[in-house]
């Protein structure tokens, strides 16, 4: 599984920091007048609820190599921009898979998987080889065919998937995907972030230590 930070919006005035954006916003609010420093003042936003200001900055994510059963999970959350592989276009005769470790780690289960991943590949190339297009030949392909896929959320998106999907109750997949997600925008804006990923550390520190 693969994370990266591809972009971030930037305010066109001061030094350019997604903060300084969504201080502005806020300010326009209140009609008050900024101090130099956003962060005492985004914190202070974002511990009242007052989250509709935080809309006006998205980051962009472009995640790789997790599985279609994680990005079916992501695409869930609707008030967000997705670009996704398609295996309509893209061939898979000689897919990539994502395993969970259950299986990885239990010499069975490995052989059980590789048996059946032998026999899908073997089965689409069939169909391939019979003329079957790629967007039908892609029938055959289970959940663990990995992806890759362009996420863009506002940062009032971002706190509320981070909510939902960083916990022990979460698949592990998604939640992998979360917690590099908030570890790479923490640092972009951390007056907004800084919030949960203390809470969430407290809470689940496994799950931060795991991804370290």
């Amino acid at each position: 599984m693969q994370v990266e930070l591809i972009a971030i919006t930037r305010y066109l005035r001061g030094n350019g920091t997604p903060e300084e954006l969504l201080e502005h916003a806020g300010r326009v609010c209140y009609r008050s007048e900024g101090r130099g420093d956003p962060g005492a003042f985004l914190s202070a936003r974002v511990r009242e609820g007052h989250e509709s200001i935080i809309e006006h900055a998205s980051a962009t994510f472009e995640v790789s190599g997790i599985s279609r059963a994680a990005s079916h999970q992501l695409v869930r959350h609707r008030l967000a921009s997705y670009s996704q592989e398609s295996q309509r276009y893209v061939d898979m005769s000689d897919p990539e898979w994502a395993l969970p470790r259950s299986i990885v780690e239990n010499p069975q289960a490995r052989g059980v998987w590789e048996r059946f991943a032998g026999e899908v590949t073997s089965a689409y190339q069939t169909l391939r080889e019979l003329g079957v297009r790629k967007e039908d030949a892609r029938f055959v392909l289970p959940n663990a065919a990995a992806t890759r896929i362009i996420v863009t959320m506002d940062f009032r998106e971002l706190l509320h998937v981070f909510r939902v999907r960083i916990a022990p109750a979460a698949q592990w997949e998604i939640r992998g995907v979360c917690v590099k997600m908030l570890e790479l925008v923490y640092p972009e804006a951390p007056s907004v972030f800084g919030g949960i990923r203390t809470q969430l550390c407290a809470d689940y520190p496994d799950l931060f230590e795991a991804d370290a």
